[in-house]
């Protein structure tokens, strides 16, 4: 759950494609951002997949105009094998897929690349983002802060009844890919520079939870705690442009 930049991700898988056509593209883990990308390729056909009927929205009227009669949008969860069964595409995005998946199907993480397996025939592109809240007590004060507020959203979506988004760490990624019957053909991370709109977004996302929290004691506390993260978040942005902490990660594998 990162604020980055199309340039150095999206570019970068663009760059791993070469001439390569794209062709029938599945979108595994839509969003606004990626929709964007997507859309603006010359591909086939594209198929997006979300499992929220609210991003399935966003995402619709992000690409109201770019979208084709063989372009599609589709709301449903990679635990159920029905999903796109028989289907395949030469180009596979997983776009923070793996994190997102914990919100839908908990636990099934470990099973997603053998499940997208039958689907790939070209070539599957993974971007993710290495943990950084289970992490010791980071030392920086950028590394503190995003560490801090990851800790707040999770903990405030468990107390809220949400559950958190789980990432993983780009050589867990490899291994299962491997797992799955992929080839990995190339890793690379890149630092992220998290903005004023990650803060807000990851901040925000908790309110609404907070608000209908029956414990208003605990639910004030909650709130001003994070009003106050937000506040010397914004400042440290202020100053330095960005909290500078962590990496982004684009892995990208053929099937065997």
């Amino acid at each position: 759950m990162t604020t980055r930049s199309k340039s150095a991700v999206f570019r970068h898988i663009e760059d791993l494609q070469g001439a390569r056509p794209w062709g029938a593209l599945l979108d595994a883990g839509t969003g606004v951002k990626s929709i964007r990308w997507v859309s603006g390729l010359e591909t086939e056909r594209w198929t997006a997949v979300t499992g929220a009927s609210g991003d399935a929205q966003r995402v619709s009227d992000e690409v109201q105009e770019a979208k084709r009669p063989q372009d599609q949008i589709l709301v449903g969860n990679w635990a159920d094998g029905r999903l796109l069964k028989g289907d395949g595409y030469d180009t596979v995005l997983a776009d923070y897929l793996l994190g997102a998946v914990e919100g839908f199907a908990p636990f099934f993480q470990p099973y997603l690349f053998a499940r997208l397996r039958p689907l790939t025939r070209g070539v599957l592109y993974m971007i993710g983002v290495e943990p950084y809240v289970p992490a010791d007590h980071p030392t920086s004060t950028a590394d503190r802060l995003v560490w801090e507020i990851g800790r707040y959203r999770d903990a405030c979506l468990l107390l809220t009844g949400g559950l958190p988004y789980r990432e993983y760490p780009s050589r867990w990624v490899v291994d299962q890919l491997q797992r799955a019957a992929f080839k990995v053909g190339d890793v690379k991370r890149f630092p992220i520079r998290y903005k004023a709109h990650f803060v807000k977004t990851q901040i925000d996302l908790c309110r609404p939870g907070l608000e209908r929290l029956a414990d208003r004691t605990l639910a004030d506390a909650l709130i001003a705690r994070g009003e106050a993260l937000r506040a010397d978040a914004i400042d440290v942005i202020k100053t330095e442009g960005a909290l500078r902490s962590g990496y982004d990660y684009v892995v990208a594998a053929e099937p065997v």
